[in-house]
């Protein structure tokens, strides 16, 4: 990893000096700088740089992944990334306190979205640290606990807020949890700091964690895929090149290019992969199988 951000650094420098006496020798033979300005930006340049490297094989995969995330913080949004409502684990604040509190201790996530009456009513978010800390307080008697009490309020962003200004708000604020809404207030799904670090360093595993979920890699070489598995994270566990810019989810890419909801057991090819259609739950796409192409 060291060597391949030694060689960014130094091409980083090289572009800047470049970019310094290609204007002055155009200054001292009477053209215009105001003319030569549409040139790529240094970001530009050091992507281009970045690819480059990437064809010649002289990066590695992490390298290349940890340079990219840089530079698409400004660029994604959180909407892009977050954890969708459909797989956001959250707990229903008007259930019986042990059940909230069994609920909470079997989850592998630290911090829990609360709701009352419907997930589009988020009222609290409880750590899992307060909630030990307080079950310890009542001798760790369930019935006396209060959930609410112990709770945080929830703070809502936008869907449309980039990833660059999110990580400034989260450090900002000293804040690591999310929820994220559109521009009707309904809650789309909830982003975390280390969602956004995981875009630039890769996934971050610990002892709770589990392999990508939804995905599962088979013998004959095909990968069976939830349909709300996002496409940055296959391309990064694969190393596969899926355009992401039409659509977040694989299941998502399949309509867009299809431009239908498939049946079940159609299949389609593009992007150098072999795209079968496994299950439909109503409207939606539930599972895909994917075959690179030979």
């Amino acid at each position: 990893m060291d060597a391949g951000w030694i060689v960014v650094a130094v091409l980083a420098i090289l572009i800047t000096l470049l970019v310094a006496v290609r204007t002055r020798l155009l200054a001292l033979f009477g053209y215009e700088i105001s003319r030569i300005e549409a040139q790529r930006s240094s970001q530009d340049e050091l992507r281009g740089a970045v690819d480059d490297f990437r064809r010649d094989g002289q990066m590695v995969r992490e390298d290349r992944d940890r340079v990219g995330g840089l530079f698409d913080l400004e660029e994604l949004e959180v909407s892009d990334i977050m954890v969708h409502r459909t797989n956001m684990r959250s707990v229903n604040a008007d259930n019986a306190p042990e059940a909230v509190v069994r609920e909470i201790l079997q989850s592998p996530h630290t911090r829990m979205p609360l709701w009352k009456g419907s997930l589009d009513n988020i009222v609290g978010v409880l750590h899992a640290k307060d909630l030990l800390r307080a079950l310890n307080d009542v001798g760790n008697d369930f019935s006396r606990i209060d959930v609410m009490k112990i709770a945080s309020r929830p703070w809502f962003v936008p869907d449309t807020t980039t990833l660059q200004e999110q990580l400034n708000a989260f450090l900002r604020r000293k804040a690591h949890f999310a929820i994220v809404v559109d521009e009707y207030g309904e809650v789309e799904g909830l982003v975390t700091l280390e969602d956004i670090i995981e875009e630039i360093v890769g996934e971050i595993a610990d002892e709770h964690d589990v392999d990508i979920q939804g995905v599962k890699q088979e013998a004959d070489g095909s990968v069976v895929v939830d349909g709300t598995v996002p496409i940055r994270d296959l391309n990064r566990a694969l190393d596969w090149n899926l355009p992401d810019e039409e659509a977040t989810t694989i299941a998502g890419l399949v309509i867009h290019e299809t431009q239908s909801i498939p049946e079940e057991k159609q299949a389609f090819t593009f992007h150098g992969k072999r795209f079968i259609v496994m299950k439909r739950d109503k409207n939606r796409i539930a599972r895909i199988r994917i075959r690179p192409l030979a």
